[in-house]
């Protein structure tokens, strides 16, 4: 056990916690991207000293975050971005709809990378745009690796903007340099605004290194929009948080303008948890990722022994499990695992097109509440097996 136990068993059933109050109490819940941890101490002890000063008002106009993140691209990426390139927002979600609206007109094409996490599919139609869609390559293995002439294929002539998930929620993919580079040029080839969900940037397993988009070459910081925020890998979700690094000065103020009409500012707690996580959180961090890589190591080695017709590939970024369930026979594995196996997860089909059949899980948890989450799921299976005898 490490300094931090990450093996203490939540005690969220009767809390507001909208991950284990949604499905009824015999339900295991391994669904939405909500970790079963506590925040690290430095940012619960950050939060308390806040809350102790007793004044909640409004946030400065240039917050301490803008310097923590610049301090933090820099410290991470040799990435070198002045404060004032750095826009608050309350979330990524808020973040991307906003740089949509930024960067397009109602009738222009959105591409994304599909399956995908379920608002990036909705992005288009919030803003009145055609979403184009480029599918992952699936190998024999169940890795996802990026096609290059599919991908600069799926650009139309409508096409103005790529909404990028990287790492890839939910196929658990970290990009290597090289499909970056490949994405990247045929955007820049077709003139088409790179926006950059790089929510999960910071939970890259096995030691591997998170290559941010807009750091390939100028020309590409230029045409590149990214999101980053502490929420998933420091689990604050709820403290509503995040940040844009926009270089170019017009986009920025475009994308900035309604900050504050349509969308709120950032959450003055969120901000002295971001602060805090990205300052002294890394300790903690580095502990968390170890202990999420055994999770990964445990799902790779019981999913195919003890549930059969189940697939998947090792996640090398994220907490998250895409479970290929095709081989089972099973029409509708989410409903399945909810109604025979009491385990929660999300329906692939959420996902867009290359999710049916699958299912996400979310190993973001103690070991013992995936352990007893495999269980379940394995017990059904058999059952069924065991039924159709």
């Amino acid at each position: 056990m490490t300094a931090f136990d990450f093996d203490r068993l939540p005690a969220r059933r009767d809390s507001d916690s909208n991950k284990w109050r949604k499905f009824p109490p015999d339900v295991l819940p391994l669904w939405v991207a909500d970790m079963d941890f506590p925040s690290p101490p430095a940012v619960v002890a950050a939060l308390r000293a806040r809350v102790e000063h007793g004044f909640f008002g409004y946030l400065a106009e240039k917050p301490e975050l803008l310097d923590v993140v610049s301090e933090r691209l820099a410290k991470r990426y040799g990435w070198r971005v002045p404060p004032e390139a750095i826009v608050p927002v309350p979330g990524v979600i808020a973040g991307f709809n906003l740089a949509i609206r930024a960067a397009t007109a109602p009738g222009d094409g959105l591409l994304v990378q599909t399956p995908v996490y379920p608002p990036i599919l909705r992005a288009a139609g919030n803003h009145g745009l055609t979403r184009d869609d480029h599918a992952l390559s699936r190998g024999g293995d169940g890795r996802y690796t990026v096609d290059a002439s599919t991908f600069e294929a799926a650009i139309r002539p409508r096409t103005r903007a790529f909404l990028l998930c990287n790492p890839h929620n939910p196929v658990g993919r970290l990009f290597e340099r090289r499909e970056l580079e490949t994405m990247a040029a045929a955007c820049l080839r077709r003139d088409v605004m790179i926006i950059a969900d790089e929510i999960h940037c910071d939970l890259v397993l096995d030691g591997r290194q998170h290559v941010p988009i807009a750091t390939l070459s100028p020309e590409v910081e230029a045409r590149t929009i990214t999101f980053l925020a502490p929420s998933k890998t420091f689990n604050v979700p709820g403290l509503k948080c995040a940040v844009a690094v926009v270089p170019d000065g017009a986009i920025r103020a475009r994308l900035a303008a309604p900050i504050g009409d349509l969308v709120p500012k950032i959450n003055v707690l969120g901000h002295t948890a971001a602060v805090a996580a990205y300052r002294d959180g890394d300790e903690w961090l580095d502990a968390l990722l170890r202990y999420l890589e055994g999770n990964r190591d445990y799902l790779v080695r019981e999913v195919p022994r003890r549930l059969p017709g189940v697939r998947m590939a090792a996640a090398e970024a994220t907490y998250l499990a895409w479970l290929d369930c095709r081989d089972t026979g099973i029409a509708d594995p989410y409903t399945f695992f909810l109604e025979e196996a009491k385990v929660a997860l999300n329906d692939g089909r959420a996902f867009g097109p290359g999710g049916d059949g699958f299912v996400r899980l979310n190993f973001g948890c103690p070991r013992a509440l995936l352990a007893d989450g495999v269980a379940r799921m394995a017990a059904a299976l058999a059952r069924r097996t065991e039924a159709r005898r």
